[in-house]
């Protein structure tokens, strides 16, 4: 009996089981139906997701919805940006109201790894309004309307990514590695949230003041919900940055879609300059529970007023240290007497009233003191700025302080001695006389060292003078990656440029002894089994299309006595980059390479696609080494694929525009151009289609051809090179050629060549009385003299070419044919029409003729019909007589009368 029972309940818990398992397959389709359906009906934006899983034992009894893969890209203005990317959304539905159909109520809500990339234009838009407007009449019975209905008790957001760019506030955040988590009955309109954050590292940007960097950060609170009102209220939260505790309290209200009304305070309890310092992330990071600190510090602030896309709400931030003190215990000197006292004040959310007020900032390292102060006042319509820094320091001393990262080395002298008072708008205006700045900043003998650049930097010496017109760079000189530099020049805007990210704007000189980008591009070597150098590797990772800079408008004049670029080398390198929107543009880049000389004018842009860079240069070489050529640039490899068979000299001209990809190499399907090439001297050698061609015709004078003086046109287009006809001759031997070849090394090619019967063998002359056997057997006299003109049809590829021959005599004599049977057939309509012309005119006279005489004698003409005309009828009658002779001479037969018409 008991054995009965338990196999029953073993059958009822396989069945429940396999229920399990099945039961989420059917609802998948209507599920992921309704998900496309929603996110369609709502959103303006690109909406797209891999997958969607189920599952009833992830939140058992519940029905468990994954979303995979989500992603949301802009349009419009931010058409490619993408606002938001989640690896899995997992929703928690109730089973039952699935299979209804009706709502689906969800329970709760978790975001795994989402990467979120809000931004604000310069113009007020956000890339976040992706929300349909609600044009729609809407009945009361149907307000509120959904297919979704919120029952929810939890959610949570792991390990998330958060970028916030406010380009028209001028304002950056940053959060990374974002966990957070609440609980409550959201289905009450009053409940309490208990909530936990932490987050890894968050950046706080606002103006020119770095507020936090790379900040961990911990907050814990409690949130009284009111849904009646849309308010949200803190009692008190606590929240950690670093080392720092600080205590939080006020609310935050949603006062309609667009605006967001607040007041919240915030404020340190701790007076530790310790707690303070863990804000600097290099002195939190290495052994920060060991440091000895002294002295006190104030932190605090508010937030309040109303955030919408055109208004901000007031705020203030305080912050104070009073000498304060610290130390490493295992490093021999302490940095002491530390002064700061620096207020941010804005008392009505209007940008343009933010006041950063520090009038004291001081320290000293080893006894050597460095003094700052700064005041900055409308910072958006016309920034006014007061602000000197001054003082020594050796950056060999640095680690005496200071615990920098494992494998960095510092050394050098800093001396600056800089102040600058005015508004910006005198320098824009060049009224130099209404801005005052002077002082100088040398650095020298610097030299750094870390993991990201193991080869080190050496600044030999950097001399900035400033004046109230620019920053004059008198002396910049140094090595990097076996580059030994050297510059001068002027920057116009240095303090629009750090103030209000204004692009950089100035004109240098550079030289160089050498530079290798392979260096720069992420190329290494690696050492071969014999002890010799191998050849270089390419780290794909590094060779990706590097972004030119959107702030930048530099000028710069170069001279480089070597570039190492790939497997090219060019030698005595000048002319101009402009780097300028974000494109970099070569004006009459000169230099000595392959044996020949080469110029470049062109541009390189990321402005449009930062994955596919634009190229669009035009390039022209003289006398450059083929083989060289061939061998050094891939592009070179499909436009003139027959490069590899050949040597000698070529000079060329090229215009081309593309894009490139993600490895730096042109991507071969978008480049569009033309050109032209004249190969000045050169040998022909192994290659195929030639041979292949020599063999067939038994001449040997076409193997291994010495050529010069060949100029031909070429085009280039979706991935094929047309080029033009041109002539060649070879050992007596004329050709004409035309056709096109592919990047696939595809050919369609035409040959047209004149040959010499006493240079054929036997072999090219049996081949030749072949064809005009066949001529003949088709009708077309062929006359074979001393000279035979062949056209070749050639196909196939470089490596495998296929070749059809025909005499052109036989060609041309079809074609003379032809032409005479029509002249022939002309001349004879010619002639009819002629005749006829003369019969109409002979038979009009003859019938006005006989008309008038009938008509004196008062006769009627018993020749014409009933009614006639006796001019028309004759012109009736020379028309047809044109119709019936025009027919015959183009074989058309004449129609029989139809028996059933009387």
């Amino acid at each position: 009996m008991l054995k009965k029972i338990l196999k029953v309940v073993a059958g009822i818990i396989v069945v429940l089981v396999l229920a399990a398992i099945a039961i989420p397959y059917f609802f998948k389709d209507k599920i992921m139906a309704k998900v496309k359906t929603e996110l369609n009906k709502h959103l303006t934006a690109k909406v797209d997701f891999k997958d969607v899983d189920i599952s009833l034992f992830r939140h058992f009894p519940r029905l468990a919805v994954g979303l995979e893969d989500l992603q949301v890209t802009g349009t419009g203005e931010f058409e490619g940006d993408t606002l938001l990317k989640v690896k899995q959304i997992d929703v928690a539905l109730n089973l039952m109201s699935v299979i209804k159909g009706d709502k689906m109520d969800i329970y709760n809500v978790a975001l795994i790894q989402p990467r979120i990339n809000a931004i604000v234009h310069n113009n007020g838009a956000a890339n976040w309004n992706i929300t349909k407007p609600d044009t729609a009449q809407a009945s009361p019975a149907d307000t509120g309307k959904t297919s979704f209905a919120l029952s929810l008790q939890q959610y949570k957001i792991e390990d998330a990514w958060i970028s916030y760019d406010d380009q028209q506030g001028n304002m950056r955040l940053i959060i990374d590695g974002l966990t957070h988590q609440g609980k409550g009955d959201f289905t009450q309109d009053k409940f309490t949230l208990e909530t936990s954050t932490t987050a890894e590292g968050i950046t706080f940007r606002y103006g020119l003041i770095p507020y936090l960097s790379s900040v961990k950060t911990k907050l814990d609170a409690d949130l009284q919900i009111d849904n009646t009102t849309s308010t949200y209220t803190l009692k008190e939260g606590k929240a950690a940055l670093n080392n720092l505790e600080i205590a939080m309290q006020g609310f935050f209200k949603m006062v309609n879609d667009s605006t967001y009304g607040m007041d919240l305070s915030f404020k340190a309890p701790s007076t530790q300059f310790k707690d303070l310092l863990s804000l600097i992330p290099v002195i939190y990071k290495a052994d920060f529970d060991k440091i000895k600190t002294s002295g006190t510090a104030s932190f605090g602030g508010y937030v309040k007023g109303n955030y919408s896309p055109s208004q901000m709400p007031a705020f203030g931030l305080d912050l104070g240290i009073k000498d304060g003190f610290f130390q490493y215990p295992d490093l021999p000197k302490p940095v002491k007497n530390i002064q700061i006292a620096m207020k941010v004040t804005n008392p009505d959310g209007i940008p343009d009233h933010t006041v950063v007020d520090m009038p004291t900032g001081h320290l000293e390292m080893d006894n050597t003191p460095l003094d700052l102060r700064l005041l900055v006042k409308t910072p958006v319509s016309d920034m006014y700025l007061d602000g000197a820094a001054k003082g020594k320091i050796d950056l060999s001393k640095i680690t005496q302080f200071v615990k920098l990262e494992t494998g960095t080395a510092l050394s050098g002298l800093l001396d600056a001695d800089i102040s600058a008072k005015g508004n910006m708008s005198a320098i824009e205006k060049q009224q130099y006389d209404r801005f005052y700045a002077a002082g100088t900043l040398q650095l020298s003998n610097m030299l750094y060292k870390s993991k990201d650049y193991p080869d080190g930097v050496n600044v030999k010496n950097l001399f900035l003078q400033f004046n109230p017109k620019n920053v004059t760079v008198k002396d910049l000189s140094g090595q990097y990656l076996g580059s030994n530099f050297e510059a001068n020049g002027e920057v116009n805007n240095l303090l629009a440029y750090m103030f209000k990210n204004a692009p950089l704007d100035g004109k240098l000189n550079f030289k160089a002894d050498q530079v290798n980008v392979n260096k720069f591009m992420g190329t290494t070597s690696t050492a071969a089994s014999d002890g010799k150098t191998a050849p270089a590797k390419v780290d794909s990772a590094a060779m990706a299309p590097f972004a030119v800079p959107a702030n930048l408008n530099i000028s710069l004049q170069t001279a480089v006595g070597k570039v190492l670029y790939d497997k090219a080398e060019l030698n005595n390198v000048t002319g101009t980059l402009l780097v300028k929107d974000e494109t970099v543009t070569m004006q009459q880049l000169k230099a000595n390479a392959l044996q020949g000389t080469m110029e470049i004018n062109g541009s390189y842009s990321t402005k449009n696609n930062k994955n596919n860079p634009d190229i669009n240069i035009a390039y022209d070489v003289q006398n450059l080494d083929v083989q060289q050529t061939f061998n050094t640039f891939n592009t070179v490899q499909k436009l003139m694929p027959i490069g590899k068979f050949l040597s000698g000299k070529i000079t060329s001209q090229l215009k081309m525009h593309g894009k490139l990809g993600k490895d730096m190499s042109p991507d071969l399907s978008t480049l569009t151009g033309d050109g032209n090439l004249l190969l000045i001297q050169g040998f022909l050698k192994q290659f195929a289609p030639v041979d292949q061609l020599a063999s067939t015709l038994n001449i040997s004078q076409l193997k291994d051809v010495s050529l010069r003086d060949i100029k031909n046109y070429f085009a280039f287009e979706n991935g094929r090179v047309k080029v033009n006809p041109f002539k060649v001759s070879v050992n007596g031997i004329s050709m004409n050629i035309a056709g096109s070849h592919g990047f696939d090394q595809s050919l369609d090619y035409t040959l047209q060549l004149a040959l010499p019967r006493s240079l054929m063998g036997s072999a090219g002359n049996t081949l030749v009385n072949n064809l005009a056997s066949q001529a003949q057997s088709r009708g077309i006299p062929v006359n074979l003299g001393d000279s035979v003109h062949l056209q070749v049809l050639m196909g196939g590829n470089i490596l495998k070419p296929s070749l059809k021959t025909d005499l052109k005599e036989s060609a041309n004599n079809l074609k003379n044919q032809a032409t005479e049977l029509v002249k022939n057939k002309i001349d004879t309509v010619k002639n009819v029409v002629r005749d006829s012309v003369n019969q109409i005119k002979n038979n009009a006279v003859n019938a006005l003729k006989n008309e008038l005489k009938n008509q004196l004698s008062g006769k009627k003409d018993s020749t014409q019909p009933s009614g006639g005309k006796p001019l028309e009828n004759v012109g009736k009658q020379a028309g047809e007589s044109v119709k019936n002779t025009l027919n015959g001479l183009f074989g058309k037969k004449k129609q029989p009368a139809d028996s059933t018409k009387q």
